[in-house]
């Protein structure tokens, strides 16, 4: 399937394979945070818009668009492609992203904040486009969540974040609740693990040497179940998601 960017002004924001670190979970002990594999995927999980422009933002806390004070660290930024607006008033903060997407027939483009970013005073709001006909561009979109805090973004932060989904998705789904125990080979697997990862804690506090050594349990990190076995054969520990680049011809 392919996904076609088609970039509107010579000077879009750079689009890119979704970067794998963040600050926060590098300033973790030991990064301790990338052990956690739904995170470390989710990170990566599409690509992302960068900001070319380094700038800082502020809101007082007002509805008017002029309640948003942007300085940027270059003042010709501030007519260039990229550039941030304050034009829809009540503490948001909007990019134009300057290009339009592509998708096969049936596909959505979901766009979101940077995956597990965070910036303090500022949160990313998230949208659904339906990219297969639409030929209308979109806008990133953050919410001041306090007023007087300057908010700063650098050159080539993060702003926005986008994959694919099915429009069709939640229509091939059926919610269910049902009892763990009415499905033996689940629950007896569950409360394999379970054991395990108490006898692991227990452990570890303990300070025995195997579990400070081993650090934390990595089966489902590995793609094994409590037991060793394999889980799925296409589990993945790593992205590789693909740059956008011209065609052939």
């Amino acid at each position: 399937m392919k996904l076609t960017l088609y970039p509107l002004s010579a000077d879009a924001p750079p689009v890119r394979p979704a970067a794998p670190r963040r600050q926060w979970m590098d300033e973790t002990p030991e990064s301790f945070a990338y052990r956690c594999l739904p995170l470390a995927l989710a990170n990566q999980h599409g690509w992302e818009v960068a900001t070319p422009h380094g700038f800082t933002a502020t809101w007082n806390g007002g509805n008017m668009p002029t309640d948003v004070l942007i300085e940027f660290d270059a003042p010709q930024a501030k007519s260039l492609s990229g550039a941030p607006l304050a034009n829809f008033g009540s503490g948001v903060l909007t990019f134009e992203l300057h290009f339009l997407l592509r998708t096969p027939p049936g596909w959505n483009i979901f766009v979101t904040g940077p995956m597990n970013g965070i910036k303090h005073g500022i949160a990313p709001l998230s949208g659904v486009i339906e990219t297969d006909w639409s030929p209308y561009t979109f806008t990133m979109n953050w919410r001041f969540t306090a007023p007087d805090c300057p908010v700063r973004f650098e050159a080539g932060d993060a702003i926005a974040h986008f994959f694919p989904v099915s429009r069709d998705l939640f229509d091939k789904f059926e919610p269910e609740l049902d009892h763990i125990n009415r499905d033996p080979k689940t629950y007896e697997q569950f409360m394999q693990w379970r054991g395990s990862r108490q006898d692991f804690a227990k452990r570890l506090a303990e300070q025995e040497a195997e579990a400070v050594e081993e650090k934390w349990q990595k089966t489902y990190y590995r793609g094994l179940k409590p037991d060793g076995s394999p889980g799925a054969a296409d589990h993945k520990i790593k992205l590789r998601v693909k740059p956008f680049t011209k065609p052939a011809h």
